[in-house]
């Protein structure tokens, strides 16, 4: 998929533990150090509220690998990203391994939760940013402030393909019928059944799941229409550009929607991160 979007952007595809340094440096170009913000997402799902948190989920420990690369390649600034999660419970335990690992790779190190939304994003989605600044250069690592304005869900899906929604069952049909905005199936049935999401027409899209069968059912739905939504309103709704291409079935280019970290958010991080940067580089080189 990355490939086939970003055909001319050098591509390792493999196990990420069979990654060394040196081709990391050879594929971008670059020689230890040169790289301004070396950006990282370890796999998540081990963490996530949305399954069960388990704390010796072989994914956990995939961060370690990002810390490999992060000390080897020597860049000026990183920013690692993971889920809400990952400060609640046991996996605190995780959290404060990893602000561990990372100080101890030479960087000044915070991190804060960030909600999607604040920053340009349809959509109510936590996420936990860690950033470091190189220890040697002297300056604190700091987040982005919330840059609105907020985007409601309805602002965001207007003109969106539509092709390809799958259509509810009989059943669901008549549950979405009673399921007020803002409320789940679990509002008409009880507790447990989190399906059938009818989000606020003009608030954010809630957290859009990983899992969206089409089969009749769907676990979000459009606030106004009786159907589920489509990939392409999904696409809004995760800040994707409406040429960007996902293969595979509906619930498949959901998944990778749902898993993903929206690219609006995320440059509006790594923006700050580089402003950082040149802004005190450019102190640290000007003449006294």
């Amino acid at each position: 998929m990355y490939r086939l979007n970003f055909p001319n952007t050098p591509l390792y595809h493999g196990d990420i533990a069979n990654l060394t340094v040196e081709e990391a440096l050879r594929l971008s170009g670059l020689a230890e150090g040169e790289l301004d913000i070396f950006d990282g997402s370890p796999p998540c799902q081990g963490f996530s509220i949305a399954g069960k948190r388990q704390f010796h989920d072989a994914r956990n420990q995939l961060f370690k690998e990002y810390v490999r690369l992060l000390r080897g390649l020597k860049p000026k600034a990183f920013i690692m990203e993971n889920v809400a999660g990952m400060v609640k419970g046991k996996m605190k335990k995780i959290f404060a391994e990893c602000l561990t690992e990372l100080k101890a790779s030479g960087y000044r190190v915070k991190a804060k939760l960030l909600d999607c939304s604040y920053f340009g994003v349809p959509q109510m989605r936590k996420r936990l940013i860690f950033i470091g600044i190189r220890r040697e250069l002297g300056f604190e690592p700091s987040h982005p402030l919330p840059k609105g304005p907020v985007v409601s869900i309805m602002e965001a899906i207007d003109g969106a393909d539509t092709s390809g929604v799958p259509e509810l069952n009989d059943r669901y049909g008549l549950l979405y019928d009673q399921v007020p905005h803002g409320k789940s199936a679990d509002y008409v049935i009880g507790t447990g059944y989190s399906s059938c999401v009818k989000p606020h027409p003009h608030k954010p899209s809630p957290t859009l799941p990983k899992t969206q069968t089409g089969r009749g059912f769907a676990t979000i739905v459009h606030p106004y229409e009786r159907r589920a939504l489509s990939i392409g309103e999904a696409k809004r709704i995760g800040s994707f550009p409406d040429d960007f291409q996902l293969t595979g079935s509906y619930s498949e280019q959901w998944a990778r929607i749902g898993n993903s970290v929206p690219p609006l958010f995320m440059r509006q991080i790594a923006s700050h991160v580089a402003n950082n940067l040149s802004q005190h580089v450019s102190e640290r080189l000007a003449p006294n």
